[in-house]
């Protein structure tokens, strides 16, 4: 930035997501856009933003996280338009909820409450659990004011949208949260070697209905297993899939070293040069299986 040149504020990008949107003035391809179109490029935004965070990328992070934004300005600009809620709204809501989900910080639900309680230390654990109480007595509340009590359960508003391990876990989440649960993981262990058992079954079986039902059980287990031993699948799998890219890429540079091309070796071949990648890295645990990570 030049001396010349100022920060942008909040309101200057409000400024010109309206005037994108202007009717006569305004950007043919932004004028065309729907709360629907937008979801999309939304999805792809959030997944663009964990990448550049797990590649601890501080510039690709700053502009990535600007494109998230410009996503949330941008439903609310075409929410305005159809005289839905403004942004204005966006950040009341979310600072309300906020302020009535951390009753420990402020314990009126107010600004000016913050540091009048003396419940501030209380664990991040009891922070989670509370937090979902108060999310169990909202929907109860919203189901009371829309004369709707009888059909209220822990299972509302899980969006189906979510990706199925993340779905997963919040369903089981919430019916943790009035203590359908496991006590800790090691039921939930045993429970995925009875899953796996019911698997191998019905793979000998030769029925791929059931081979997929039992599957599905399987990584439903692995999702509360994540769960109980606090670990991210999604974050955990992603990690997995960047340690077997990048020995994969060493993999076809041996082969390409060795025999001109990696398709040219042996399974064999190809098996041994894995297992001297792994061998070669600091810390790595020598697996059976030829295709582990």
């Amino acid at each position: 930035m030049t001396e010349h040149q100022t920060h942008h504020s909040l309101d200057d990008l409000l400024t010109l997501m309206a005037n994108l949107r202007h009717p006569e003035l305004g950007c043919s391809w932004d004028k065309k856009q729907t709360l629907q179109k937008l979801t999309a490029y939304t999805l792809e935004e959030v997944h663009e933003v964990i990448d550049a965070v797990e590649r601890n990328d501080d510039a690709q992070l700053q502009d990535e996280l600007g494109d998230l934004l410009f996503q949330i300005v941008f439903y609310a600009q075409i929410a305005a338009e159809e005289g839905r809620f403004a942004f204005a709204d966006i950040v009341h809501s979310i600072t309300d909820k906020l302020l009535r989900r951390h009753p420990h910080i402020f314990p009126d639900a107010t600004l000016a409450s913050f540091g009048a309680s003396s419940a501030a230390g209380i664990t991040a654990e009891q922070v989670a659990a509370n937090w979902e109480l108060i999310k169990n007595a909202e929907r109860e509340r919203k189901a009371v004011g829309a004369d709707n009590l009888a059909a209220v359960s822990l299972m509302d508003d899980v969006p189906s949208s979510l990706p199925a391990m993340d779905r997963a876990r919040k369903l089981q989440k919430r019916a943790a949260s009035i203590g359908f649960d496991w006590a800790d993981h090691r039921p939930v262990l045993a429970k995925l070697q009875e899953e796996i058992a019911e698997l191998e079954l019905e793979v000998a079986a030769g029925d791929h209905e059931k081979i997929s039902a039992e599957f599905g059980d399987v990584l439903f287990t692995c999702a509360n297993l994540a769960r109980h031993l606090d670990v991210d699948p999604e974050t955990a799998l992603r990690a997995s899939n960047r340690k077997f890219e990048s020995r994969f890429r060493q993999l076809e540079q041996r082969g390409a070293a060795v025999a001109g091309s990696l398709a040219t070796l042996s399974n064999v071949e190809m098996n041994t040069l894995w297992d001297e990648i792994k061998k070669s890295e600091a810390g790595s645990v020598n697996k059976t299986d030829q295709r582990d990570p």
